[in-house]
């Protein structure tokens, strides 16, 4: 019985200091509670019972999770580590990006940065295709990787020129189409190229002809004549471009390249085809069985 007495007392002597602190207007904006328990209540206490005191439990603040620098990532996840290990052909194009600048921008690693990038140029051709002025407008590239992109789109085209010189791109369709949109996706008005080849189909020249408005460029099948007998020719390639992005040949597109193949066929070169440049997509003339 005494130590039930005891139990009471000290059960009692808890209520009463809960009761009082629930009293205790801590912000000084709530009104004054009383809180009352009787002795069948279960008594469910926000504080903590140690060693005969009520100590408050404070819940930690929630802080949020570090920042990891770029370094501190997992060696398989760094661009730079994850290219030496498994090569090129492994890394997203915001990754390939990442390795090229080395370093972010905003206070954003490089990753992050780079995918934002691409987002705001509409992916990686379109970055490609941006003039100087409009990549100048894009957060965190400046002059310098202005450039840097800018030399990436020449290598890419002296690369895939080299490649038509050699004839070998011209076993792989894909190739040219690569080519001639890196020559032309990226003009804000119609351009008219022509790709000059030899008997062996390898590139001996390219050359833009004709420059027009936004809608068209007036073409003249005797420029072309000419052109082809100055380099000697034995086949031809045309391509144009659509500055409003679509690739799709009009009638008048049609009708020109009809003109151009009958002026060629007097002199006995041979129209390949015509390309015509959309901004994601290139038509193929000889593809569409118009030649």
């Amino acid at each position: 019985m005494v130590t039930k007495c005891a139990e009471k007392a000290g059960a009692n002597s808890i209520v009463e200091r809960v009761t009082k602190q629930s009293e205790l207007d801590l912000t000084g904006k709530t009104a004054v509670r009383s809180t009352s328990f009787t002795d069948n209540e279960s008594v469910n206490l926000p504080e903590t019972l140690a060693g005969g005191m009520l100590l408050a439990q404070v819940e930690p603040e929630l802080e949020a999770p570090a920042k990891l620098l770029i370094k501190e990532w997992e060696a398989h996840e760094r661009p730079r580590e994850k290219l030496a290990a498994f090569g090129s052909a492994s890394l997203s194009e915001a990754e390939l990006l990442a390795v090229l600048f080395g370093t972010g921008s905003g206070g954003k690693d490089v990753l992050t940065w780079s995918r934002d990038v691409l987002k705001n140029a509409g992916g990686l051709g379109g970055l490609l295709a941006l003039s100087k002025e409009r990549l100048l407008e894009i957060p965190g590239i400046g002059l310098a990787r202005s450039m840097q992109i800018q030399a990436i789109l020449e290598l890419t085209r002296r690369y895939l020129a080299s490649s038509l010189r050699s004839g070998e791109g011209f076993t792989r369709p894909e190739m040219v189409k690569d080519y001639l949109a890196a020559q032309l996706r990226h003009q804000d008005r119609e351009v008219f190229a022509i790709l000059l080849l030899d008997s062996q189909h390898r590139l001996l020249h390219y050359c833009e002809l004709f420059y027009g408005t936004i809608n068209a460029a007036p073409v003249y099948p005797r420029e072309i004549i000419k052109l082809v007998m100055r380099h000697n020719a034995a086949a031809v390639i045309l391509a144009h471009n659509h500055p409003s992005g679509v690739a799709e040949p009009s009638q008048a597109d049609q009708r020109v390249t009809t003109r151009i193949r009958e002026a060629l066929s007097t002199i006995d070169v041979a129209l390949l085809d015509h390309f015509v440049i959309g901004a994601g997509e290139t038509v193929s003339f000889a593809e569409r069985g118009w030649l």
